[in-house]
């Protein structure tokens, strides 16, 4: 039974509850793949982007939700620990769901990259990162409910909270510092 108060599960409800037929996980793809290939941090593309997936405009919740979740990666992306907390279920779901949800992940990256990043030329690590990901999405299926599995599950996990920071410091603008409040 998926854990009602995880973060993805929330996220999952709120989309479903909304009418909107797509998983968290390929959302935040998404977003991690068009931020990743240099596109900044405004709202309103995001939101734009995302109805290409959602298949409607978002409004009231799903647009704050949706707003948050890229005040996240802009703050995962741009603060001092980088870092990437992937927007997976839980490990109390079976793996093969949670394989799924990898899948999608790395379906919405790669489309929010090619979206954003074009024909723009990449590094040969850049390139094999993208491959990867291609990779990843297609193997979803290849994963037993095992030890072993379980192991490569984690694996690729791992892999995947790295790997977009490769492609972000390559592609990525410069984001231009919050300004500090002044003391008088």
């Amino acid at each position: 039974m998926p854990n009602p108060s995880s973060p993805y599960t929330a996220f999952a409800t709120l989309l479903a509850d909304n009418g909107y037929p797509v998983s968290p996980a390929e959302l935040h793809g998404l977003l991690l793949g068009r931020s990743c290939a240099g596109v900044g941090f405004d709202a309103e593309p995001w939101l734009e982007d995302a109805v290409e997936v959602l298949g409607a405009p978002a409004d009231g919740n799903v647009r704050q939700a949706l707003i948050g979740l890229q005040e996240m990666v802009k703050a995962e992306l741009t603060g001092d620990d980088v870092t990437v907390v992937l927007l997976l279920p839980g490990d109390d779901l079976p793996l093969a769901e949670r394989a799924a949800a990898l899948g999608q992940w790395c379906q919405g990256f790669l489309t929010g990259f090619g979206l954003a990043a074009g024909g723009t030329a990449l590094s040969t690590e850049a390139r094999e990162v993208l491959q990867d990901l291609s990779a990843i999405a297609q193997v979803q299926d290849a994963l037993e409910e095992s030890e072993d599995g379980e192991s490569d599950y984690m694996e690729v996990m791992e892999y995947l909270r790295v790997a977009p920071l490769l492609l972000y410091s390559e592609r990525a603008l410069p984001v231009e510092p919050a300004p500090k409040p002044s003391l008088h």
